[in-house]
């Protein structure tokens, strides 16, 4: 592309993409991105958006496609990559001036030279670090801006590498620019503190920019910069420096009222101060421990003394509480157990925190807590009146500690109390006489575990505070209930939760959303059904109330978690109430197309009313499969969230239900791409297979087992051995089932299993599982054993006895390996099968099948005291309705289908002691008496008594 006669068409093309009508728009779109591979496109761009006369959107635009340009065509091996010629003639124009007048494309600029550093700097681009050095000294405003913009990104990308070679090069940088950048924020800031008190605002807000920019690069020099930064006098000089400068920053705080620009770029600037003491503790835990000191009475002083009263602002005290909260949790600065395994480094840490936190501090630090900290501002009673929903919701979560101060206050609290609770169990314990602290002794409920007599407490005066139902107590009313939320699962009598489903029923009621939102602590350890169940059905309908009441997706999800929990708790007893949630529930999940995490919520409830309505379920069908079928779609974007919670439905689903249909068939068509991401689900994946298989095994075996085959066949060849276990034992399944429409199914994979036999597999799982397979369809399918044998003898280029013969051997040597009971008799009944046998391979064998048969026999057979005979303890005679206390869970109608399987089973349905007894008598039939009593001398004379004691008791 020739740049002369090229940059006018390009400038046209960018102008019409500027465009709100999209007929002009598209097809500029198109011709743009037909250009961008061609030679010279990002030299005409470069040139485009260099130029100041231009509109403003047309240069935007050109810096755009010039960055995403560098991402897809800037490497050597990339494909349509540009030429190095290209490449070196961009890098210089690059940098060339620091000029552009315009913030926002200076911004884009900047970030996409950090682009090509990353890829290019310093090998292919020595030259960028001394002009940006060089640049940054220059006397004129806006190049000197530009420039140190640049050297940020440049320096925030470089650090942000992480091959050794790079931060070996990253580190050769920092050592090389140190000094230099350490020397330019000192006199950005000294300028700008300068300016400041002469009341130039123009220009100090200039020098402020400046300094905040430096301060910036000296943050990532000197957290990324250093293997040893404690070693390096100008590191460990800048960051004692740090809070001098922090103390001047806060003192020009005063100067300024809210909302003023230069009070905003100074926060901003306070709050990178203290980033750099968190990242610096955060990735040096130990060359931090010479600044504890500093910063465990910068930060107390100014949270927690009147030092902080008119300078300190929100997020500057969620920072320094962070700060207070790193030091006395982190690991390092603890001593170990023994005190002799500790590091000298540890132990001098814990001298200087122990030092620091006397009892007059941490009780300071206590009360402000409590009596400061915990109390509700104005402007979250505002946001409680006004909005309760998002109040609500706001309460809650996730890592909200680092950014907001309620959490990060009560997190704090937690990790100090645990620390030091020695100390400041009296405190709180002497608050909770004179004020109402439910928060902290929430909090703390675990730590305060033998101080407090809880039961007492609520009968005697929290049960009295959630009765007066003023509207102003309202706020008392909610935190009681939280409180006893934190410690009904650490210390509260059985005997008195009824008494407590009687409040939640009353606070459930309540007129305020806040409180009622907050009245639910049922998910608890020591919930008992039967005290729950009188106030079931009026607790379920006020939940489903609420349910539809609330707007907030996180308020839906709350409510859903707790009817979760509910119908999980009290699972069929749920069943005449849930109506009008099975209604609901389908216009809920339409309405959150948008909100997957609220879906996720929904999955949940799904997979509890599931298992609460057993075979009930299938009448939830029409609604239950499609959800199935979206969530375990990969080729749908939402799986990415829904996946999870899917196929843990789809698997319950199966499990409760009473036949197969044709729609439950079908969602099966969605598993081959789930093995072939073979992630953490592939584990539910096989449930689901086996699910299917004892839910309907021909229809499934018909449809599935040819493309199952194939994914099993592709999954063992890039498995764990855990992995390989897990595909067998579905092939296991099937056979079980269905015998001889599972082994011609899965007759691919049947070869590698023998041959496993045969070599002597290394790994006892899994051998285990070949002879359990094997055995299976040597007993219940052994025509099909025998061809399969045959089929091995001409690989093996071996008789097909001769064959048998070795994995006989094997089998009776490997025996060990079969730890289950139910196997170890399975391969009794398998080995015993083959008699009676003139074939002289097996009867070469005998004395290791007979070995085996009494090994078995010792695993299955029970003696009975009285009649002095032994009966196998595996035979299952006819199926039971187990009779259950309140705590079982019913059987799923899946449990019901493998104890029916279990009654056709050989394994359950055949006596071995009267199966070996049968073939040993057909075995003597046919060899005769001599014949059989030579066959019967080459088994150890041990054995063959304790053979004959199991006979002669039948």
């Amino acid at each position: 592309m020739d740049i002369q006669s090229a940059s006018s068409v390009v400038l046209q093309a960018l102008t019409q993409a500027t465009s709100q009508d999209t007929a002009v728009l598209k097809p500029a779109e198109e011709q743009l991105r037909q250009w961008e591979t061609e030679p010279g496109f990002y030299s005409v761009l470069l040139s485009i958006f260099n130029n100041h006369l231009l509109d403003v959107n047309v240069r935007w635009l050109a810096v755009l496609y010039f960055k995403n340009g560098i991402d897809r065509y800037w490497r050597k091996v990339a494909p349509h990559a540009l030429s190095e010629e290209e490449k070196s003639s961009l890098r210089a124009g690059l940098i060339t001036n620091f000029n552009e007048p315009v913030n926002q494309i200076a911004t884009q600029i900047a970030v996409l030279i950090a682009k090509v550093a990353r890829l290019d700097c310093p090998r292919q681009w020595p030259e960028l670090i001394p002009i940006l050095l060089e640049s940054v000294k220059v006397q004129d405003s806006l190049q000197q801006h530009r420039a140190l913009l640049t050297f940020y990104h440049v320096t925030k990308t470089l650090a942000s590498k992480r091959l050794a070679t790079d931060r070996r090069l990253f580190q050769d940088l920092a050592s090389s620019i140190y000094s230099f950048a350490c020397s330019l924020w000192n006199h950005h800031t000294d300028t700008f503190l300068q300016q400041i008190y002469t009341g130039d605002q123009q220009a100090s807000l200039s020098s402020l920019e400046r300094t905040l920019l430096s301060l910036k690069v000296l943050r990532k020099l000197t957290v990324h910069g250093f293997i040893e930064p404690h070693n390096n006098m100008e590191v460990m000089g800048f960051l004692s420096a740090v809070f001098e400068r922090l103390k001047q920053f806060l003192e020009c705080c005063r100067q300024f009222g809210p909302g003023s620009l230069c009070r905003e770029k100074l926060e901003k600037t306070i709050i990178l101060f203290t980033k750099v003491l968190l990242d610096f503790l955060e990735y040096h835990p130990w060359p931090f421990i010479p600044l504890i000191q500093c910063s465990l009475e910068f930060a107390v002083s100014y949270v927690f003394t009147e030092a902080g009263e008119g300078v300190v602002f929100e997020r500057f005290i969620v920072q320094c509480m962070n700060l207070i909260k790193m030091i006395v949790k982190n690991d390092a600065y603890k001593p170990a157990k023994n005190i002799e395994d500790s590091k000298p480094e540890s132990l001098e840490a814990h001298k200087i925190k122990t030092a620091f936190f006397t009892h007059q501090t941490l009780t300071e630090i206590g009360r402000r807590l409590v009596s400061k900290y915990f109390l509700l501002t104005e402007e979250e009673l505002t946001m409680w009146e006004e909005d309760p929903e998002s109040f609500a919701v706001e309460e809650t979560g996730g890592d909200s500690w680092k950014y907001s101060l309620r959490p990060c206050t009560e997190v704090l609290f937690l990790d100090i109390f645990h620390n030091y609770s020695q100390t400041l169990t009296p405190v709180l314990l002497e608050m909770v006489q004179n004020l109402q602290v439910y928060n902290a002794v929430g909090l703390a409920a675990y730590e305060l575990f033998d101080n407090v007599d809880f039961d007492q407490w609520f009968k005697n005066q929290l049960l009295g505070e959630l009765q007066v139902s003023h509207n102003r107590y309202k706020l008392i009313r909610r935190r009681v209930i939280w409180l006893i939320g934190q410690w009904i699962s650490v210390k509260f009598k059985p005997e008195l939760r009824p008494l407590l489903y009687e409040v939640i029923l009353s606070l459930m009621q309540d007129p305020d959303l806040v409180v009622s939102e907050t009245s639910l602590p049922v998910d608890d350890f020591e919930f008992r059904t039967e005290q729950f169940l009188p106030y079931l059905e009026s607790i379920f309908g006020l939940l489903f109330q609420l349910l539809q009441q609330v707007n907030e997706c996180d308020t839906k999800m709350q409510v859903l978690h707790v009817i979760s929990c509910v119908i999980e708790r009290v699972s069929i007893q749920i069943r005449p109430y849930v109506g009008c949630l099975v209604q609901y529930l389908p216009v809920l999940w339409k309405q959150s197309e948008e909100h997957n995490m609220l879906r996720c919520a929904i999955l949940t409830t799904l997979i509890h009313l599931v298992q609460g309505l057993g075979a009930e379920s299938k009448n939830l069908y029409p609604f239950l499969l499609p959800v199935i079928q979206l969530s375990t779609d990969v080729s749908q974007p939402p799986h990415v969230y829904l996946l999870e919670d899917g196929l843990e439905l789809w698997l319950v689903t199966l499990e409760n239900s009473p036949a197969i249909t044709p729609e439950l068939l079908r969602i099966f068509q969605n598993m081959s791409a789930l093995l072939e991401l073979s992630s953490e689900n592939v584990r539910t994946c096989f449930q689901i297979i086996n699910a299917y298989i004892y839910l309907s095994a021909t229809d499934f075996l018909q449809n599935y087992a040819e493309a199952l085959c194939r994914s099993f066949y592709e999954l063992l060849r890039d498995i764990t051995t855990e992995g390989q276990v897990q595909v067998l034992k579905v092939v296991e399944i099937a056979i079980k089932v269905s015998p001889v429409l599972g082994s011609h199914m899965f007759q691919p994979l049947l070869p590698a299993v023998l041959r496993g036999i045969v070599e002597g597999e290394r790994y006892p799982v899994v051998m285990s599982t070949y002879l359990g397979v094997t055995g299976r369809i040597l007993l219940q399918n052994s025509g099909f054993f025998t061809s399969l044998l045959t089929q091995m003898a001409v690989e093996y280029n071996q008789e097909a006895d001769q064959l048998l013969g070795s994995m006989i051997e094997m089998w009776v040597d490997r025996m060990d390996n079969i730890t289950q009971p139910e196997r170890r008799k399975l391969s009794a009944l398998a080995l015993t099968s083959l008699l009676p046998s003139d074939n002289s391979v097996i009867q070469d064998k005998f004395c290791g099948i007979i070995n085996i048969c009494v090994e078995a026999l010792h695993d299955v057979m029970t003696e009975d005291p009285e009649t002095a005979t032994f009966k196998d303890c595996m035979l299952m005679s006819h199926f039971e309705e187990p009779k259950l206390t309140d705590d079982e869970e019913p059987p799923t109608e899946q449990d019901k289908r493998r104890k029916l399987l279990a009654l056709e089973d050989p394994v359950h349905s055949v006596s071995l002691q009267q199966f070996v007894y049968e073939k040993l008598k057909a075995q003597q039939m046919l060899m005769g008496d001599q014949g059989f009593q030579a066959l019967m001398e080459t088994v150890d004379t041990e054995v063959v008594r304790q053979l004959q004691e199991f006979i002669h008791s039948m």
